[in-house]
């Protein structure tokens, strides 16, 4: 199953026009807050080493890493239940915030806030995770005897409880391995890997900053959330034009690359994901594993007889490869590896694998 990464935030922040920018959908989008329908797709990760990769080997097939992306609607009065059910899905979430202004888009609070309106929602995450312990909780106490991994499990949520109370994710709660495994099937919300991304407008965007800018990132950083700005309208204009236009229009805009690129990576990271390259004439992909992934679980991502059959894992570093620019150049040097089954795998290392059924 794909990982997934839900958009989150208030209506009319910009989410849907992130989500088509991330994943090219065209999904509609609309002026008014009152969207229910939620829109799934994939987006790829933008990566110049594969880029490298293919202007290398000329292959017949390109294959990027990707990622399933929620564009979830937007939290208003009433839709609770609905926001929360579509936050659930994803593994890891996107926090859109609204910086741009907009006579055409009104905003759903008065006036606009980026650090309120995301305190706003991560204070929607913390009372569904409250919810959720007290509910386990009263089911705990109704049972006959309590004991053993039960009470590990209570103590617990009492911990949780009591984090949540003070308005804490439950990243805070301070809880030992012992009981996070015992309450991690419970499916909290504030434990998910988390991002922000703030939509500011394009005088914002030339003059490098926002109103409220220093109140937000002082907000996440204290919750250890990266934030990035994103000017939508900007990228969209991006996205719309040829290849050869494009660089330069971010040379005019002084952005040396999309934002959505940097978007894109972000949340790929906060998954705790890399990739590792295969190149040849047939194919260049990425393929998505785990930091901290071995060789020989890395190579059931091709297939699952390279894994059975794993003898070694010829591992070239890309940094090397792009320094000489051939392959042949990277062994004449005696920089192609020989790894075995336990080498931790690295992000961007190039492997052939070796095998034998």
């Amino acid at each position: 199953m794909a990982l997934t990464c839900g958009l989150i935030g208030l209506p009319l922040v910009g989410k849907t026009t992130l989500f088509n920018l991330l994943t090219r959908a065209g999904a509609e989008t609309s002026n008014f807050a009152g969207r229910t329908k939620t829109n799934i797709h994939t987006a790829d990760i933008p990566d110049a080493r594969l880029d490298f990769l293919a202007h290398l080997y000329h292959p017949r097939k390109y294959t990027p890493a990707v990622l399933e992306v929620i564009d979830v609607p937007g939290l208003s009065r009433g839709a609770g239940g609905a926001f929360l059910a579509a936050v659930r899905e994803g593994d890891a979430l996107i926090h859109v915030v609204r910086a741009f202004r907009s006579d055409a888009v009104p905003h759903v609070e008065e006036g606009l806030n980026p650090a309120r309106d995301l305190e706003n929602v991560d204070a929607e995450l913390i009372l569904a995770d409250l919810q959720v312990v007290e509910t386990r909780l009263l089911r705990i106490a109704a049972g006959k005897k309590i004991k053993g991994e039960t009470l590990v499990e209570q103590a617990a949520l009492r911990c949780c409880q009591k984090a949540l109370d003070a308005g804490q994710s439950l990243l805070d709660a301070g809880l030992a391995n012992e009981e996070w495994q015992a309450v991690r099937s419970l499916g909290f919300l504030t434990v998910k890997p988390a991002l922000v991304v703030v939509n500011i407008d394009e005088d914002q965007l030339r003059r490098g900053g926002y109103p409220g800018g220093e109140e937000l990132a002082a907000y996440a950083s204290a919750r250890n959330i990266p934030a990035l700005t994103i000017c939508a309208q900007v990228e969209s204009e991006i996205a719309s034009l040829e290849a050869d236009e494009r660089s330069s229009f971010l040379d005019a805009m002084g952005i040396t690359e999309p934002g959505i690129n940097r978007v894109a990576r972000a949340m790929y990271s906060r998954l705790g994901l890399i990739s590792f390259l295969t190149a040849g004439e047939d194919e260049v992909r990425a393929w998505t594993i785990r930091a901290g992934t071995p060789a020989k679980a890395a190579a059931g991502k091709v297939h699952s007889d390279i894994e059975r059959g794993f003898i070694r894992a010829e591992v070239v570093s890309y940094e090397d490869l792009s320094r000489l620019g051939d392959m042949g150049k990277v062994k004449e040097k005696g920089l192609m590896r020989l790894e075995g089954k336990d080498y931790i795998v690295q992000d961007g290392d190039i492997i052939n694998f070796r095998f034998n059924i």
